[in-house]
């Protein structure tokens, strides 16, 4: 972030240095790496101290030029701005462009490439609000998100000086400008934005997280301190230092109250932009008491000084070093990497920033400024595409055939067997009433004794690598999977929502990928399909511990609690529980253990008790690494990222699960004969590819094998009618 400016002054007629805003920049970025780093829930709030920062200081800027002059130099005011934000900025992603290219996977490395382009474009927020990222989840984010706080603070460059020059222009008055004509509408332009900020929060996050269009409030509300400076320094010293404090409190229960479940920016940034504008209220009346006198020490000024390197060194450091390894980092060494990434921010300001900030040469030509920025950005984006270039190709010439679907089944089969019958597909000989399932599952079985001998990543793959990880679910993209600190049980529903056949799909983000499978047979089948799923929290009853959060995982019991209690009043015909079976111990829960066992069989029979008809689907595989990645880095050797059955799933623990739900009265299915040969679980089959990570599967393989899913729960709903 940059929140800064060539002299940290005052505005509007106040040219004192403001040691308190260095440290207001100081006590953000400290909040913003300490929160990247795993120590703080709400650090993310940093970013918005730093854009009302911002605000602040280019309107006082502009506003001071303006009443000086009685207009703004538009070009010395965007160099002003190339020299400050472009040498360290195209640095670190020139660096990490390249460290990408050498470290992480081609898919990876390709991602991160269109990334660097975005950001060199300074279009970054369009960019990761068009692929939904998620700024606040820990799932594999790329090591250039973080330009998209640059791209938001840019884009604000460019349009806000023509913004002050014509609010206050517009209504001049006499030989000066009027601040109550530009205070008008600031405030129009902030009540808008913060308006439409409140709305697409609740409707679609990443659009209201990342858009200049829903974080403008921000940096206005900064703006409005700016204009009104003159006046608030007429403020009583006592009441200003009161107004100080309290800015500072929301500040800083903003930043270890809030966290990651908390609706963001929406109503939630108020508390922090509101208390980041009040400690810059106080610093005009009162710069030496209170909470602006504690901003003020040496140390925060320090830090402030080169928050904007550190802001740009700490993310890469952070997000890479996963990436390569694939395992999170403790909170030592993430701590001990932020450390080394300030190291490396005190060096570029020393090296970089300050010596292109303060040229005389540059400074003394503006133009010349412009055509700086205008080659470094070029370079930036010639850096990306030559690493492009230099990328090995995803697939091989080699197209394959579609992959030939099971039929769909025309009625419910005719059953005679108990609830809780064995209705894992099998040969045609082992029993039969099996042969209609086994028949309908020739053409899976047949496809992957096919894939065990497949080599090549075939072109017409499906999903693409280069898409294969945004393929998810209806539920993981319109919010209908709870995250980690969200216990709210939702409302989702899907397929006819007035049917009276009701089907509820239960249970963490394994349930959630069979969820294309349920939506098709929902819509066929003209049944009400309720989805209730909350990443990485099994529908077992028992309790378990977040690595993530690091500590006992509330949010899961009470989710999950609240999850049966809505199933047991709406009293559904059927239930489909769906479950991941790699818990590892770092969330001090053994799967297949006698705990793990006696908590599926509790959900079970609580269900069964009311009525209610349950179908728990057995394990799916779990690769050793995550498939599109190791396919994008052997595209000629499929075989490499096969995995043995043996390694994939466990008999004993499938077993075990399976003679649990049967007691308790539920139906059990493996799944794994649609996923694995006797020996083997390719990963492509045919043209479709059957991960899109390191354990869920693709919508296309999940629709491809849609009809025996079909098929087994029309059998149970037939059994339960």
């Amino acid at each position: 972030m940059t929140a800064t400016s060539p002299s940290t002054a005052a505005t509007t007629g106040d040219r004192r240095h403001r040691p308190d805003i260095e440290g207001l920049r100081g006590l953000a970025i400290l909040a913003v790496v300490l929160y990247h780093a795993g120590l703080l829930s709400g650090g993310y709030v940093g970013v918005d101290v730093f854009f009302v920062l911002s605000g602040f200081l280019i309107t006082g800027l502009l506003w001071r030029e303006l009443e000086e002059s009685g207009t703004i130099s538009l070009v010395s005011f965007y160099a002003r701005r190339a020299r400050r934000l472009l040498p360290a900025a195209v640095l670190v992603l020139v660096v990490t462009t390249i460290a990408s290219a050498y470290l992480l996977s081609p898919l990876r490395s390709r991602a991160v490439i269109a990334d660097a382009r975005a950001a060199a474009l300074y279009v970054a927020n369009l960019h990761f609000a068009a692929q939904r990222s998620d700024y606040l989840a820990n799932a594999a984010p790329s090591p250039l998100q973080h330009y998209w706080s640059l791209a938001v603070e840019e884009q604000f460059y460019l349009l806000w000086p023509l913004f002050v020059l014509g609010s206050a222009v517009w209504w001049r008055r006499g030989r000066g400008v009027s601040a109550t004509a530009a205070t008008v509408a600031f405030v129009a332009v902030g009540a808008a934005s913060l308006a439409l900020c409140i709305y697409l929060t609740g409707v679609s996050q990443p659009s209201a997280f990342f858009s200049l269009a829903t974080r403008a409030w921000e940096l206005v509300a900064g703006a409005l301190v700016a204009v009104t400076a003159v006046h608030l320094r007429r403020l009583p010293r006592s009441l200003a230092a009161a107004v100080g404090w309290g800015g500072m409190a929301a500040i800083l229960w903003s930043a270890t109250q809030l966290t990651t479940a908390t609706p963001f920016p929406g109503v939630a940034a108020v508390l922090p932009v509101g208390g980041t504008a009040a400690l810059l209220v106080a610093g005009c009346a009162a710069p030496r008491r209170g909470a602006s006198l504690a901003m003020s020490n040496r140390v925060l000024g320090y830090v402030g000084r080169m928050s904007y390197s550190w802001y740009l060194w700490h993310w890469p450091a952070l997000v890479l070093p996963v990436a390569v390894t694939g395992r999170p980092l403790s909170l030592s060494v993430s701590l001990a990497l932020a450390a080394a990434s300030g190291l490396l921010a005190a060096i570029t300001v020393v090296v970089v920033e300050n010596p292109v900030r303060f040229s005389p040469r540059l400074a003394a030509r503006p133009r010349r400024s412009l055509v700086m920025a205008a080659g470094l950005s070029a370079f930036a984006v010639l850096v990306a595409g030559l690493a492009g270039s230099h990328l090995p190709s995803l697939v091989s010439p080699h197209r394959a055939e579609p992959a030939a679907a099971p039929p769909p089944l025309a009625a419910p089969p005719v059953v005679a067997t108990p609830v809780a019958e064995d209705l894992t597909i099998r040969p045609p000989a082992a029993r039969a009433d099996d042969t209609r399932l086994a028949e309908l599952a020739r053409p899976v079985t047949e496809a992957l004794a096919r894939a065990v001998a497949v080599r090549q990543v075939p072109s017409n793959l499906d999903p693409p690598l280069s898409r294969a990880v945004g393929d998810k679910a209806a539920p993981f993209v319109d919010g209908c999977i709870n995250t980690y600190r969200d216990a709210r049980v939702r409302r989702c529903i899907y397929g006819d929502t007035q049917s009276s056949t009701k089907v509820v799909l239960f249970g963490d983000s394994h349930a959630t990928q069979w969820f294309p499978a349920l939506d098709g047979s929902a819509t066929t089948q003209r049944w009400r399909l309720e989805s209730l799923s909350k990443a990485v929290c099994p529908p077992a009853m028992l309790s378990i511990w977040s690595p993530v959060l690091g500590r006992a995982f509330a949010e899961c019991d009470t989710w999950r609690n609240a999850a049966m209690e809505r199933i047991k009043s709406e009293r559904p015909a059927l239930v489909v529980i769906g479950v991941a079976r790699h818990y590892d111990d770092s969330y001090r829960v053994k799967v297949y253990g006698s705990e793990w066992i006696a908590g599926l069989r509790r959900t079970v029979e609580e269900l069964r008790a009311e009525g209610i008809g349950v179908v728990v689907l057995g394990p799916t595989p779990h690769p050793k690494f995550a498939v599109p990645d190791c396919l994008s880095e052997h595209p000629s050797d499929v075989p490499a990222c096969n995995e043995p059955l043996s390694a994939a799933i466990s008999p004993a623990g499938a077993r075990a699960e399976r003679s649990a739900v049967e007691q308790a009265g539920g139906r059990y299915i493996d799944v794994a004969p649609w996923l694995c040969t006797p020996g083997t679980c390719p990963v492509v089959v045919d043209n479709l590819l059957v991960y899109r990570d390191d354990s869920h599967l693709t919508t296309s393989y999940v629709r491809w094998i849609a009809p025996l899913l079909d098929a087994v729960l029309q059998e149970s709903l037939h059994l339960t009618g």
